[in-house]
């Protein structure tokens, strides 16, 4: 079935480009919520129209995402975890971390959207990018620190008993 995408899908295609797709996944998923149209002569009338208005949205949201892409970009991220010699950290960051860290102070972005190629299993300052919707990117800074043992002094009262 030959639909027009309303707006941008990953591994489908950009919005406004027509593309080949199974009927099923059309009529069940893609023109109920709005994502395609069905490809025919009188459709691409009334879509030109509402591509028109499409687009505007999909500027204010970009503007909005730019915004947000900003913020991040401003925001430090540190997170404490034991470490052993050599910088090296017992377990790993993973995203769900970084996500926890940034809903902390403020910003809700899902751990699905924290782009890490691997888990971070070391000491020191990374950058990690974080992809917002409208194909907008922000890159925010984790430090990943140890925790210092704070281990009271021996008691001094003798009684080991």
């Amino acid at each position: 079935m030959q639909v027009i995408l309303c707006e941008d899908l990953d591994n489908l295609g950009e919005m406004g480009q027509i593309v080949a797709v199974r009927s099923g996944y059309a009529r069940n998923y893609l023109i109920p919520r709005g994502m395609a149209v069905v490809a025919n002569s009188g459709s691409a009338r009334q879509l030109e129209h509402q591509m028109r208005i499409i687009k505007v949205r999909e500027e204010k949201r970009r503007a909005e995402q730019q915004k947000v892409a900003k913020q991040l970009s401003k925001v430090t991220v540190e997170i404490k975890v034991r470490a052993g010699e050599g910088e090296r950290i017992f377990g790993s960051v993973t995203s769900g971390h970084i996500a926890e860290k940034l809903a902390e102070a403020g910003h809700e972005i899902s751990r699905k959207a924290i782009l890490l190629e691997e888990p971070i299993k070391s000491l020191g300052i990374f950058t990690v990018p974080v992809k917002l919707p409208g194909s907008v990117e922000a890159q925010v800074k984790v430090w990943v620190t140890a925790i210092k043992d704070e281990t009271p002094a021996e008691s001094e009262d003798g009684n080991d008993s």
